[in-house]
């Protein structure tokens, strides 16, 4: 017995000190930098001055903060929307038995395995660019004058609809994975009650998929916090403010921007610190909001 003990412990302390060194210790570190006034990463804790909450309050009064917040929140709610939305009606239509639903998946899906650089480019490139994109050669086509559309008033919107096209497919494969293990007697015994296609999705499909529907909430919540790359993508020079996002303006702060004198590690930690309480307040208001329910199968 205590051969086997020593033998667990052997086998799991690797892992354990894996954690440790690299998830537990940076988010410790992370979290106690906000308190401090740290001007570099990688100034030791003998150049920390305690700053209290004061980094907190430096970034809730900057202009920019609040600005890549509401773009954040403006992406996580209209992109969520419509991101969760499409990929369920896709996941709905793929499981019902139409032909080639097999071509159609693979299709849907491919956007996830081209890189988010290689994705990015080709929306900036071939579909807004302004002289021969895809968008403005339509626009031309029906007798219309063509449209900036990485202009400053259209460039967040393009952004976001480049990302949302780019994320449908991996929710959709979430929700059929969801769809496809509800037992098919259900649905057979529901239509042999009367019940319409309909009736179907609301009273039996979306109930069942309640712990999918959360879990994608907190997939997309992570995305639109982390969104980092494609606001680079599309703002590759300077920070703008239409494109601006939260880690955007830690990556400024930490590392330099525009508009940004002197470097504070300190403030960029209490970003990553907000961050991560909004994630943590998305999840528990959705396990709120999405219980379990009494239908199991």
């Amino acid at each position: 017995m205590r051969k086997n003990k020593a033998m667990i412990f052997w086998f799991c302390l690797p892992a354990v000190l894996s954690l440790l060194i690299m998830f537990v210790y940076p988010v410790c570190r992370t979290v106690l930098m906000s308190f401090f006034r740290v001007e570099s990463l990688t100034a030791g804790l003998g150049d920390w001055s305690f700053f209290g909450l004061g980094n907190y309050s430096k970034i809730f009064s900057s202009q920019s903060f609040r600005t890549a917040m509401s773009n954040m929140v403006v992406i996580w709610l209209v992109g969520g929307l419509i991101t969760l939305a499409l990929a369920l009606l896709m996941s709905v239509v793929l499981t019902s038995g139409i032909r080639g639903k097999k071509f159609f998946r693979a299709a849907i899906y491919m956007p996830n395995i081209i890189s988010a650089v290689a994705l990015a480019t080709m929306w900036i490139q071939y579909i807004f660019q302004y002289d021969y994109g895809l968008l403005n050669a339509i626009v031309t086509t029906l007798g219309m004058e063509k449209v900036k559309w990485l202009g400053s008033d259209m460039k967040f919107w393009t952004m976001t609809a480049s990302f949302i096209f780019g994320s449908v497919g991996y929710y959709m494969l979430i929700y059929i994975s969801g769809i496809e293990g509800i037992p098919q007697d259900l649905y057979e015994a529901a239509t042999l009650d009367g019940a319409s296609k309909v009736q179907q999705f609301f009273r039996l499909t979306l109930p069942l998929l309640k712990g999918v529907i959360k879990t994608s909430i907190t997939f997309w919540s992570i995305n639109a916090t982390t969104f980092f790359l494609w606001s680079k993508m599309f703002s590759p020079i300077d920070t703008e403010e239409s494109t601006i996002v939260p880690v955007i303006y830690l990556y400024d702060m930490v590392f330099g921007g525009k508009g940004v004198v002197n470097r504070d590690a300190g403030a960029g930690a209490a970003v990553g610190v907000v961050l991560t309480l909004l994630i943590i307040a998305v999840y528990v208001i959705t396990n709120r909001l999405f219980k379990k329910t009494d239908l199991e199968y």
